[in-house]
């Protein structure tokens, strides 16, 4: 039997091993019991999700990624252009967002066999960038499918139209060009159209391989004619077969983004309205030949005039240069207005 004083002191012993050292009363755990409690940290089970950005880091992201939604990815994701998702859409998103996120980075980064280009057709996006803008339109098709109900979608719905309509602010072209790439060079006299390189003062007359060069008049003479610039039919000559235009400088085999989409600008007056078609210019070009640098990808972002025109902005970066001159009026405006429409179009001119 041992005595009540042992008993006690037993006891305490007992009690102490079982809490572990206290605070403020000079205990120390030992290196096993340290080692024992550590892993149980490690382990235990949580159901709280990976914890996200918060406050001003997430804010500065989210605000990114819509910048540069508004100024390259709403020309398409808007409307559905091309079967592209459609921003906030759920029934659009839904087997997109089930594939994960890697899957979603790396479409925008490499661009999809079903249209999208890599970047959405904006080469100078770093991955940091296109990664924001995909993670703002995954956030904004989840928030569309967590809102509760028809009504909540439809009350939501004019708040996103307003969203995506919003204007962004028009880039800036930066003109500069050689006094050979001069505006207008398109409408010299027919003296001096299609010279041989060595007199046309764009290419270099002391370098020799300029003179190895097959003069224009020769390469143009079996393509369909035109009244106007270098006097070449060049959409009629693709059409046809007469040239074939290499899309990529290494593959020989990789075939044009074909975009199928026409673009129909209102004008005040009595011209007919304005058709851009995009088929025609993408048969030639890339994506990023025009945007953002020269037209902003926004609805309503651009404005064009001929005054701008005239001065080698806009349309005239490219017509009057190395495309048909503004000579050619009926080749723009091309769509016959509605007599009523042009008629109280002329009545608020007066």
């Amino acid at each position: 039997m041992t005595s009540a004083p042992l008993r006690a002191m037993l006891a305490a012993a007992l009690a102490a091993s079982m809490l572990g050292p206290q605070p403020g009363l000079g205990g120390e755990a030992s290196l096993h019991q340290k080692l024992a409690q550590a892993p149980a940290k490690r382990a235990a089970p949580s159901d709280k999700p990976a914890r996200k950005e918060t406050g001003a880091p997430a804010a500065a992201k989210s605000e990114a990624g819509k910048a540069t939604y508004e100024a390259t990815c709403a020309l398409c994701h808007g409307s559905g252009v091309a079967g592209a998702p459609r921003l906030g859409n759920t029934a659009d998103w839904t087997p997109r967002l089930a594939r994960g996120i890697d899957a979603l980075y790396a479409s925008a980064l490499k661009g999809t066999d079903k249209g999208m280009p890599a970047r959405g057709g904006n080469a100078e996006l770093s991955d940091a960038a296109v990664k924001a803008v995909v993670d703002y339109m995954v956030a904004q098709a989840e928030q569309a499918k967590a809102s509760s109900g028809p009504a909540a979608a439809a009350a939501a719905a004019p708040a996103r139209a307003a969203e995506v309509a919003s204007p962004a602010k028009p880039v800036a072209a930066q003109v500069s060009v050689a006094e050979a790439n001069a505006f207008n060079r398109l409408l010299k006299p027919a003296s001096k159209r299609n010279l041989p390189p060595p007199e046309d003062g764009i290419h270099d007359p002391g370098n020799d391989g300029t003179h190895a060069l097959q003069a224009p008049q020769q390469a143009f003479d079996l393509l369909p004619r035109s009244p106007a610039g270098n006097r070449v039919n060049w959409v009629q000559a693709l059409n046809e077969k007469k040239v074939d235009p290499r899309w990529d400088r290494i593959d020989q085999q990789a075939e044009p983004l074909v975009m199928d989409l026409n673009i129909v600008r209102k004008v005040k007056g009595s011209m007919p309205d304005v058709v851009y078609p995009h088929k025609q210019h993408t048969e030639w070009l890339d994506c990023s030949n025009c945007h953002p640098a020269i037209f902003a990808p926004q609805s309503g972002a651009n404005q064009i005039s001929m005054a701008a025109i005239l001065l080698g902005q806009k349309c005239g970066v490219c017509h009057g240069k190395v495309a048909f001159p503004v000579s050619e009026c009926r080749l723009c405006h091309s769509q016959k207005k509605d007599a009523q429409a042009a008629a109280a179009s002329e009545a608020a001119k007066k």
